[in-house]
């Protein structure tokens, strides 16, 4: 089971909110909407991603990785180096 299925409902209502951004700035761009208008809006989409990212990521250590963690062995291991590897990424993007 994912860690995310408690709130998975919530996750995909954020998702279809941050969709409707992305079509918002499709929207302005086809309009031909000011630069600086458009880069704002680019910025709430690019702030909601990283925020929907930080949310999973959280709900990945608490469950998937703590999980892990408890069974020990090499899956531990694993799991924690895949939560490296997405802290990396997203530090990075």
């Amino acid at each position: 089971m994912a860690g995310y299925t408690g709130t998975k409902e919530d996750h995909l209502r954020r998702l279809r909110r941050i969709e409707g951004q992305v079509r918002g700035l499709q929207r302005m761009v086809d309009e031909d909407k000011y630069c600086i208008d458009i880069l704002t809006q680019v910025s709430a989409a690019n702030r909601a991603l990283q925020a929907f990212a930080l949310e999973l990521l959280d709900e990945h250590m608490a469950h998937c990785v703590a999980e892990a963690i408890a069974k020990g062995g090499t899956e531990a291991d694993v799991k924690i180096k895949e939560a490296s590897e997405a802290v990396a990424r997203l530090v990075r993007s």
